[in-house]
């Protein structure tokens, strides 16, 4: 009960306005759907091939993103980030792009940053060494598919947390030991990266983390 200026007595309770999620409109205790939050997954990727973000926190966010629960567990991904721009939302990338082969003899293949990957990606290399980095990638369809050769060589091929990874081949391996369960399910229409390789005295890796020791950003 309230007791007005003028003395008079209404009933009811004053309660407190809820504060809302920011630009979203809804609380920040309601549940997230699966379009909020791929929409913070491709803002981290953003944020992350614009430099804001290094290798540990990129990984931390996307994985929180992946499994956030409500828009308040969204939003502080994003609190210390700008909004992004209309044009950020489909970055445009320059050029006719790195084609759809890579061959490297005693030398490397690198691929990083923002990079339109083609459908269909073959790398060879002979005694050297290749690093594909897909985590701020722009793949061109729903599956993307790399035919991998490494003779002598070691190949590592660094995904996103969110896409499926499927592996035929000889010496290939996925280096996700531990994680098993990565603690959040992924969609049925969520990317697909499916490897073919083949490895004589030599690895061909896909993992989500890069190793302690490795190649610059691009």
């Amino acid at each position: 009960m309230v007791t007005t200026d003028e003395g008079a007595e209404v009933q009811g309770e004053i309660s407190a306005p809820q504060t809302q999620s920011a630009g979203t409109g809804h609380s920040p205790a309601t549940r997230a759907a699966d379009r909020e939050r791929d929409a913070v997954v491709h803002r981290v990727q953003e944020a992350f091939a614009e430099g804001r973000l290094d290798d540990t926190e990129f990984d931390e966010r996307m994985r929180a993103a992946l499994t956030a629960r409500t828009h308040g567990d969204l939003d502080v991904l994003l609190t210390d980030l700008p909004a992004a721009s209309p044009a950020a939302t489909v970055p445009a990338i320059s050029g006719r792009g790195p084609g759809r082969f890579a061959i490297a003899l005693k030398s490397s293949v690198r691929r990083a940053g923002r990079w339109r990957v083609p459908d269909r990606y073959t790398t060879v290399v002979y005694k050297g060494g290749g690093w594909l980095d897909l985590r701020a990638a722009e793949l061109s369809g729903p599956v993307t598919t790399f035919l991998t050769v490494a003779y002598k060589s070691q190949v590592t091929i660094l995904v996103p947390p969110g896409v499926r990874v499927e592996m035929t081949g000889f010496g290939v391996t996925q280096g996700l030991a531990g994680e098993e369960d990565p603690g959040y399910r992924l969609p049925v229409d969520a990317p697909v990266i499916h490897v073919r390789g083949i490895a004589y005295k030599g690895t061909i890796e896909i993992t989500t983390r890069p190793p302690a020791k490795s190649l610059p950003r691009g």
